[in-house]
C-alpha cells in the first residue's frame, strides 16, 4: 500500500482495478482539518486521464512494474516487435500503445519497455534520435534575417520544422518528447 502523500509525479498505482501513473500532484493544507491531495493521473491501458482528490492519510494499492531494455526490430503494421537485450525474447507491442512516438523508431534503437504482470504497457524512447533527411523544401533566398524554418521529412516519414540551411541528405537530431529539431549531426 502507498500513502497518498507519496503520490508524486511518475508514481504508478492501482485504483478500482485500473493501473494509473501520476502526471500532476498538489498538496493543499487548509487552516483546519486534514490536508487534501489532488492528482491528475493517466490510465496506462486506455490512455484516459483522471483528476482525483484524496484526504491525507488514505492509501492506494501500489503496482510493481518491470522494466526491460530492448532493441527495436521491425513492424508488421499492427504490432511493433522488440528484442529483450538480456533474455532475447521478442515481445510485440500494439501500434496504438506507441501512438505518434512510433515515427521516431529506427531499426536497432535501444528503448525501455515497461511491463505489468507480463503485459507491455509503455515504451520509453531515448531523449533524442538521429534521422536522415529524405526531403527538404527549397529555402527562399533572403529569408535569413530571422530564425526562419522549413518543413523537412526524415527517413521514418515524419515531418520536422528545421532551419533553412538543412538540406536533403543531412542527418539531424530530433527531440523525441517534443518532435523539435535539435541540431545537425
Amino acid at each position: 500500500m502507498i500513502d497518498v502523500n507519496d503520490l508524486r509525479k511518475g508514481v504508478t498505482f492501482e485504483l478500482d482495478g485500473s493501473l494509473w501513473r501520476v502526471l500532476e500532484y498538489s498538496h493543499h493544507k487548509p487552516g483546519r482539518g486534514n490536508a487534501t491531495i489532488k492528482i491528475k493521473a493517466r490510465n496506462l491501458r486506455t490512455g484516459s486521464t483522471l483528476e482525483k482528490s484524496f484526504i491525507s492519510g488514505s492509501q492506494v494499492q501500489g503496482a510493481r512494474l518491470d522494466f526491460h531494455n530492448v532493441s527495436y526490430l521491425y513492424t508488421d503494421g499492427d504490432y511493433y516487435h522488440f528484442m529483450d537485450n538480456e533474455t532475447f525474447e521478442q515481445p510485440a507491442v500494439k501500434a496504438e500503445l506507441l501512438g505518434d512516438s512510433a515515427g521516431y523508431l529506427k531499426e536497432g534503437m535501444e528503448c525501455k519497455l515497461t511491463f505489468y504482470q507480463g503485459e507491455a504497457l509503455d515504451v520509453e524512447l531515448p531523449l533524442t534520435v538521429d534521422m536522415k533527411v529524405v526531403h527538404a523544401e527549397v529555402a527562399v533566398r533572403g529569408d535569413t534575417a530571422t530564425g526562419v524554418t522549413k518543413k523537412v521529412r526524415v527517413e521514418s516519414g515524419i515531418d520536422v520544422q528545421a532551419p533553412n540551411f538543412v538540406k536533403e541528405g543531412d542527418t539531424i537530431r530530433i527531440d523525441t518528447r517534443t518532435g523539435a529539431y535539435v541540431t545537425r549531426v
